[in-house]
């Protein structure tokens, strides 16, 4: 997602350019040690807070966040007024050749149980079962990018005690004065840059994705539902407009015809 990117990008360039203006380098800010320091303990203490599927779907919240695409709530429920005058039309077992074509796994998985005769309440209960896990899956996921943005700055105040230790133990090599100092600042500045820029945002985003991915679940519910109880695909469009906010002229037109 382009805003994604914009966001990231402007929040690092308007650091930098600050510091510029300011008068400072960037070759002052660039510490491997302080670096080791902060990105090692956030991640150490990151991991022993976290179970590891929720430290997979965290690398791979990474490309929904960045690369993902946004989801197009009116083409699904145009989708799937489309499936239900079909099937309105033809009968359920006419969807049989329009699964393969689903992009929708969600959509696609639940109209191939509707095809086979799935007992409609033991169809909800799953359905309800999978919106569940996603809802809670992608709360974990955020809640672990917030845990690591509540540890970096502590650990970036680490690297920086660490680094002071350093300085008041040469006090008398006035050579490793600066370097000592230049780490235990530079820490702070990773510590809190990481968790404010990028961990505790990407935390709030992964959060809104899932309310997004749950809301599109919501929609193939209502829609699968509808399909299988033999609605008016009018009354299945009626129903879906809450959902996406507004109606799809031409797919109530086609509903129309078919009722």
């Amino acid at each position: 997602m382009i805003i994604n990117w914009i966001g990231a990008i402007v929040g690092v360039a308007a650091i930098l350019v600050g510091n510029a203006i300011e008068g400072g380098h960037i070759q002052a800010l660039i510490q491997p040690t302080a670096l080791m320091i902060v990105a090692g303990g956030t991640l150490g203490s990151t991991l022993l807070a976290c179970t590891g599927k929720e430290v997979k779907g965290a690398m791979t919240s990474l490309l929904t966040v960045f690369v993902g695409a946004k989801h197009d709530y009116a083409g699904l429920a145009k989708e799937i007024i489309g499936l239900a005058t079909a099937a309105r039309k033809d009968g359920i077992l006419s969807l049989e050749g329009q699964v393969g074509k689903i992009k929708n796994h969600f959509l696609s998985t639940n109209l191939r149980r509707v095809i086979d005769g799935y007992d409609p309440n033991v169809l909800k209960t799953l359905m309800e079962d999978q919106i569940t896990h996603t809802e809670e899956e992608f709360a974990a996921v955020g809640k672990l990018w917030e845990t690591a943005g509540g540890f970096a700055p502590t650990i970036g105040i680490l690297g920086a005690v660490l680094g002071l230790i350093h300085v008041m133990a040469n006090l008398s090599d006035s050579s490793k004065l600066g370097a000592g100092i230049a780490v235990a600042f530079v820490a702070t500045v990773y510590g809190v840059g990481s968790a404010n820029l990028f961990l505790i945002p990407l935390g709030n985003k992964v959060k809104k994705i899932g309310k997004e991915k749950v809301h599109e679940m919501e929609i193939v519910f209502i829609g699968i539902t509808g399909i299988q109880e033999g609605l008016n695909p009018r009354v299945i469009e009626d129903r879906l407009h809450g959902l996406t906010g507004h109606g799809e002229k031409k797919g109530g037109a086609e509903a129309k015809k078919a009722a």
